[in-house]
């Protein structure tokens, strides 16, 4: 799959605002109410990353979830990725904590 084009990627940011561009990746932040709140988010994310076939990079902090996206086998952002975060955004946003 090919890298999304500078203008592609202003596009998808626009379209997706809670997520941000970040060192070559497509990134949004959660936050919850404590450690197990996170930890059932992140298992909330890997039932739909397995199920898409496609797997963000995920760093836990206590309370706090980041998700990045990048296809590492096209050396950037794809539609893949975008389509991932959409997906993530209908599925989990109504039960995350703050953005």
């Amino acid at each position: 799959m090919q890298k999304l084009s500078q203008q592609e990627l202003q596009e998808v940011v626009a379209r997706l605002p809670l997520w941000k561009l970040e060192d070559g990746k497509l990134v949004r932040d959660w936050e919850f109410k404590n450690f197990i709140a996170a930890m059932e988010f992140v298992d909330r994310v890997a039932v739909l990353a397995e199920a898409a076939g496609h797997h963000p990079d995920i760093d836990i902090r206590y309370n706090r979830v980041r998700l990045a996206l990048v296809s590492h086998d096209s050396g950037g952002i794809t539609a893949k990725d975008a389509d991932m975060a959409a997906s993530l955004d209908e599925s989990l946003t109504s039960t995350s904590g703050k953005s």
